[in-house]
Formats: C-alpha cells, sequence, structure tokens
C-alpha cells in the first residue's frame, strides 16, 4: 500500500475510533436516541469511505497493477475478473 494511502486510512481509522468513543459515551449518559442514531450514521459514512479507499486501491494496485505489482502482471483476464468478484462480495456483505 502506498504511503499516502496509509496515513489516509490511519487518518481515517482514528476519527473513526473517536466517534465510536462518542457513540459508546452517548449511550453511557443516556442521550437522546434520535441524536445516538444520528452519530450512527455518520459513523457508517465514514467507514463506508475508508472501504471504498481500500476496494479501490485493491483494484488499482493488486487487480491491474498500477503501482508495479508483479504478482497481478501474470494474472488472466478471467482471475482478475474473479478477484473482483470475491473482493466486492467481501466489502459488500
Amino acid at each position: 500500500m502506498k504511503t499516502g494511502i496509509r496515513d489516509d486510512a490511519t487518518k481515517r481509522l482514528s476519527r473513526i475510533a473517536g466517534q465510536v468513543a462518542g457513540l459508546q459515551r452517548m449511550v453511557e449518559e443516556d442521550r437522546y436516541c434520535v441524536d445516538i442514531l444520528t452519530q450512527i450514521s455518520a459513523l457508517r459514512g465514514s467507514l463506508d469511505q475508508l472501504g471504498l479507499i481500500m476496494l479501490s486501491t485493491h483494484l488499482e494496485s493488486c487487480v491491474y497493477g498500477h503501482d508495479g505489482d508483479t504478482q497481478c502482471a501474470n494474472m488472466t483476464a478471467e482471475e482478475r475478473l474473479n478477484e473482483i468478484r470475491v473482493t466486492l462480495n467481501r466489502f459488500l456483505k
């Protein structure tokens, strides 16, 4: 994984951890349910964005080898399609 992508993912994960901690405090403080649901929605959005970054990075580097990955250089078109299917299946569950 490229350093810039890793740094971005690390920052996003730190923010996500903060969001989870905030949600935990909201529940412990018996905050208004709609406020908690709003924060859950924001957390879900943050996770989705991180997932999209990871998905696109995997497709670009591991499936199509745009960063010089030699492992994918020997993949057939069918193997690449299968890798895309497997990856999407795991991400979209």
